[in-house]
């Protein structure tokens, strides 16, 4: 590998894009803003920064074995993975493509937005009763008339809903 410069760099983000997330194969780890930077660090070698999507993402050893094994491929072999979690990932970090990718995957994408910002913090009002919360969109249908089963679904981020039209049960990505 030749000095780390800006065209190097930008190569090793193209190569990461094609990185999937292990539990939703359909999004890059780059599109769910697990991947945060890509960077020069001492004697030539890549530091790789990511963010699980929780603190205790039991996905987190697999996506560093996958950004190993793309790197290996693409010829870079003197990298550092590290995992960062301040500031703590939201899903205002996911892109707009990904959201449709997990729509089109069966996966009700977050509704909007947690108003987050790493670059300005912002106060935020203290609530003492619970949040009214709109309900997801089937993916499948499109119908607003949907019921929450469970908390949690197939993995923690998300939770169990199923459409009161189609009659299908859909994953809804949790925003946070």
């Amino acid at each position: 590998m030749t000095a780390l410069d800006d065209l190097t760099l930008e190569h090793v983000w193209e190569v990461l894009e094609a990185v999937p997330d292990p539990e939703i194969p359909v999004v890059s780890i780059r599109e769910l803003g697990i991947l945060r930077d890509v960077r020069r660090g001492t004697n030539e070698t890549l530091e790789i920064v990511v963010t699980p999507t929780y603190s205790g993402c039991p996905a987190m050893y697999q996506i560093a074995e996958d950004i190993g094994a793309a790197l290996n491929a693409a010829g870079f072999t003197k990298y550092r993975i590290e995992t960062v979690l301040a500031p703590a990932w939201t899903t205002d970090w996911m892109t707009k493509a990904a959201r449709e990718k997990l729509k089109q995957y069966g996966i009700a994408p977050p509704m909007g937005n947690c108003g987050s910002n790493e670059h300005a913090p912002q106060e935020r009002p203290l609530r003492f009763v619970p949040r009214i919360v709109d309900k997801p969109a089937c993916p499948r249908c499109g119908s607003l008339h949907t019921e929450r089963l469970a908390q949690f679904g197939s993995t923690a981020c998300k939770a169990l809903y199923r459409c009161m039209d189609c009659r299908e049960p859909f994953d809804y990505f949790k925003p946070y």
